[in-house]
């Protein structure tokens, strides 16, 4: 290798170099360091995010499209490119095609409620994965109730993949529709979605992504992704809670009627009727959460400077030494991670210990993990379960934390288990 080509290589991925980013990991748990293993739930944020909320509030706090004074001008510039970096970030044609909404949640049904209301009738089906997050289901319950639509969803294999050829069954002419979680936040199973995307594309339906999961630890593209909505929320993936975006296709959006309406999304109003402002705002009523959003902005400046395939490679080298001691540990039933790509989250059950219990006594040793259904009730049923410990990997979590969680384990299972 050349002189040139050696200094134009990426550094070796540094985790104790990125976790003096997160002030928050140095804090003690139970006098114990701690071990924050709920990032399917929500990530932890850099000094980074933090300090640029802070400033937001505290240096250009004012509201946005309403003023031409400075703190409005500054205000409303860090909020509309923070949209300029998502879009980026995703590989958005335009940065109007990104619409700040409050999290993944309020996307999905955001969609369902513009898109979904506008154009769905009864008899139309939507196509629906079984193992999505209840977010991406209930708006759609919602419809089927209100418009007579039909859902219907893809079972799983027994292995915990979605079974493609149910899928091509299950999608058919009528389906306007087809939504799909890009990860599974129970299994961490990252989907087939080109293939449920050309399935979709022969029928001539929509094709949804909720990334939620996905985004905050792979490269995502949407043009090659080809998706017509995509979700996202920024507390998963560095970012502040209370924020998060839906991209769309801007011919979609422009098309779709407001979901919520007010200040900001209207061009004009009269007493005889109103117009729509312009792409993203028409979706953005009233005032927004601008200090989150630019702190959004701040979390893809910090995955971005990190390198999202760099994240990506260290995060599948965590996964496989995970993976490998949760599958020698006794008595350990482990859900998923036997076929397919998947991310670092691991849902697991210890004969003998109940989910909460276990939770209960792994806090107690410093380790976060989470407990319980997961939002994904049709799929914990499908996989025969009612609740699951889970534990969930980030970018700056280490090989020596999974040791502990571990030792931890083995401490739950001789406490519950062998009873000393």
């Amino acid at each position: 290798m050349t002189e040139s080509a050696l200094r134009a290589a990426p550094a070796a991925y540094d985790v104790q170099r990125v976790r003096r980013d997160f002030p928050i990991l140095a804090r003690k748990v139970n006098g114990r360091d701690l071990v924050y293993l709920d990032n399917a739930a929500s990530s932890q944020r850099p000094k980074a995010v933090v300090d640029a909320v802070v400033e937001s509030m505290t240096v250009s706090n004012a509201n946005i499209h309403r003023a031409i004074h400075t703190l409005g001008y500054e205000a409303t510039v860090g909020y509309e490119e923070a949209h300029k970096k998502v879009a980026r970030f995703i590989n958005a044609r335009s940065w109007r095609e990104v619409v700040f909404v409050r999290n993944a949640t309020e996307a999905l049904n955001l969609v369902a409620g513009a898109w979904g209301l506008a154009n769905l009738r009864a008899g139309d089906e939507v196509v629906l994965t079984i193992m999505e997050h209840h977010s991406n289901i209930v708006p759609w319950q919602m419809l089927r109730a209100r418009l007579g639509v039909t859902l219907k969803f893809i079972p799983v294999t027994p292995s915990g993949l979605l079974d493609l050829d149910a899928a091509a069954r299950l999608i058919t002419p009528r389906t306007r529709l087809v939504g799909a979680v890009h990860a599974s936040n129970v299994l961490g199973a990252v989907n087939p979605v080109g293939a449920l995307r050309d399935r979709a594309r022969a029928v001539g339906a929509k094709f949804l992504l909720d990334g939620a999961q996905s985004l905050p630890h792979m490269p995502v593209d949407v043009r090659a992704l080809d998706c017509d909505f995509f979700a996202a929320s920024g507390h998963k993936m560095c970012g502040p809670t209370g924020i998060g975006f839906l991209y769309a296709k801007k011919e979609l959006l422009e098309e779709m009627p407001p979901f919520l309406t007010g200040g900001d999304m209207i061009a004009t109003v009269t007493p005889e009727g109103s117009t729509w402002n312009e792409l993203p705002w028409k979706f953005e009523a009233g005032t927004a959460a601008i200090a989150e959003g630019i702190g959004l902005g701040a979390a893809v400046d910090y995955l971005s400077g990190l390198g999202m395939e760099r994240v990506l490679a260290y995060e599948e080298e965590l996964r496989g030494y995970v993976l490998e001691k949760l599958l020698a540990f006794p008595g350990l039933t482990l859900y998923g991670h036997r076929k397919g790509e998947h991310l670092a989250v691991f849902s697991f059950n210890v004969d003998g210990v109940h989910p909460h219990d276990g939770a209960n006594l792994l806090d107690r040793l410093g380790v976060a993990v989470r407990s319980g259904h997961h939002c994904a009730q049709p799929l914990m049923a499908a996989l025969g379960m009612d609740n699951t410990l889970r534990a969930s990997f980030y970018l700056y979590n280490t090989k020596e934390e999974a040791d502990h969680l571990l030792y931890a384990l083995g401490e739950v299972s001789r406490l519950f288990v062998h009873g000393r």
